[in-house]
C-alpha cells in the first residue's frame, strides 16, 4: 500500500504532479473514465457494486470515447478506450470499521482496472466525510472524465452511459443527476431536501433541483477545480461548477431503495439543518471572496511589423472565476 506523501508514484503508474505532498497522477492518453465512490462500512454492497461499476462503466467509457473528435481538447486521443475498455473504478474507504476494505482488495484480483483508495487521518469510527473522499480520488484519478456515485447501490451505475451521451451532445463539463421523480427516501429527508433546495436558490441563485445526488459525470479539470477540502463542500459541486464557469446539465436519473447496510446521513436539526445552512452562508462568502484567474503570456518578442510586445492567450477555465455571487 502506497502512502500519500511518498517520494514518488508507484512503479509502473504514470509520473504526476504532486499536489498537497501525493501525487496526482492525471490524465492517461487511453483512459477514458474514472468511476468514484466513497464508500464507509459497505461490505455488504461491495461485490454488487463492483460488478454493476464494470459493466455500466465500459458502456459510458465507450460512449465518451465514440464522441472523442467533438470533444476537443478533453477528449480521447484517437477514439481508443484501450485494452482495460478504458475504465478505472477507484473506491475510498473512508475509515470503514467492517471488512469494506478486506472485500474491495480481494476482488483486485484478476481486475486491474480496479483500485482501493484508503483516507488517512480518519476519527475513531468515523470517515472524513464525502468532500475529503471525493478530493482525494480527483487526485488519484487518470481518466479525462470523472464520475462519482454513492456506495451504498442507491444509484445506478446505468445511468452513466445516458450521461456520456447527454454530455456529448450537450458540450456541457458536467451532468448533474436529478432523483426527484424516483427518490426512495422517508418523508423526513424528502421534505429537508425541498427546505435546502429553496434556501440554496435564495441565498446562492442556485437553481439545480438535487444537488444532493452523488451521480453526476464530468470532465476531469472540472473534478480538479473544485475545492473539496473544505467539508460539506459536496453538496455544492454542481453550483460550485457554475460558478467556476463550466456548463453543468441536469437528467433524471434511477434511485433505488437501499437493500444493506445503514445510512450515513444524520437526520434533524443538529444534525442536517444547521450544518446545512452555515455551510450555505460560508460558500456564499467563499464566492464573494473569489475572483477571476485566467491569464495571458507576453513575450518580449517585437515584431518589424508592430510597435508593442506579442501576446500570447492562453485559455484557462474557469473563465466566469470573478463573477459576483
Amino acid at each position: 500500500m502506497r502512502t500519500c506523501g511518498a517520494a514518488g508514484p508507484e512503479p509502473g503508474r504514470p509520473a504526476g504532479l504532486k499536489v498537497g505532498g501525493c501525487y496526482a497522477w492525471g490524465p492517461v492518453s487511453d483512459l477514458v473514465l474514472s468511476i468514484v465512490a466513497p464508500a464507509h462500512n459497505e461490505q455488504d454492497n461491495v461485490v454488487r457494486l463492483v460488478e454493476e461499476v464494470e459493466r455500466a462503466g465500459r458502456a459510458a467509457a465507450a460512449r465518451l470515447a465514440g464522441g472523442a473528435a467533438g470533444v476537443g481538447a478533453g477528449g480521447v486521443v484517437g477514439g481508443a478506450v484501450g485494452a482495460e475498455g478504458g475504465l478505472e473504478f477507484i473506491l475510498v474507504d473512508d475509515g470503514s470499521t467492517d471488512q469494506t476494505r478486506a472485500r474491495a482488495v480481494a476482488l483486485m484480483a484478476g481486475r486491474p482496472w480496479l483500485r482501493v483508495v484508503a483516507m488517512q487521518g480518519t476519527p475513531p469510527g468515523r470517515g472524513n466525510g464525502q468532500s475529503a473522499a471525493f478530493h482525494a480520488a480527483f487526485r488519484a484519478a487518470r481518466g479525462r472524465f470523472v464520475a462519482v456515485l454513492d456506495a451504498d447501490l442507491q444509484n445506478d451505475p446505468a445511468d452513466l452511459a445516458a450521461m456520456a451521451e447527454l454530455l456529448r451532445r450537450e458540450g456541457a463539463d458536467m451532468v448533474q443527476g436529478d432523483r426527484s421523480a424516483n427518490r426512495r427516501d422517508n418523508l423526513v429527508r424528502r421534505v429537508g431536501s425541498r427546505v435546502g433546495r429553496a434556501f440554496r436558490r435564495g441565498l446562492l441563485g442556485d437553481t439545480i433541483r438535487d444537488t444532493g445526488c452523488s451521480l453526476r459525470l464530468m470532465r476531469a479539470e472540472v473534478a480538479r477545480a473544485l475545492p473539496l477540502e473544505f467539508r460539506g463542500m459536496h453538496r455544492f459541486i454542481p453550483a460550485t461548477a457554475r460558478h467556476l464557469g463550466f456548463k453543468v446539465v441536469e437528467m433524471p436519473v434511477t434511485h433505488r431503495p437501499r437493500v444493506a447496510g445503514e445510512t450515513k446521513y444524520g437526520l434533524g436539526i443538529t444534525k442536517r439543518a444547521i450544518p446545512g445552512l452555515l455551510d450555505l452562508l460560508a460558500v456564499r462568502w467563499m464566492r464573494s471572496r473569489r475572483r477571476p484567474v485566467g491569464f495571458v503570456e507576453v513575450s518580449g518578442e517585437r515584431p518589424a511589423s508592430a510597435g508593442g510586445v506579442v501576446v500570447r492567450a492562453v485559455e484557462v477555465k474557469p473563465a466566469a472565476a470573478g463573477a459576483s455571487a
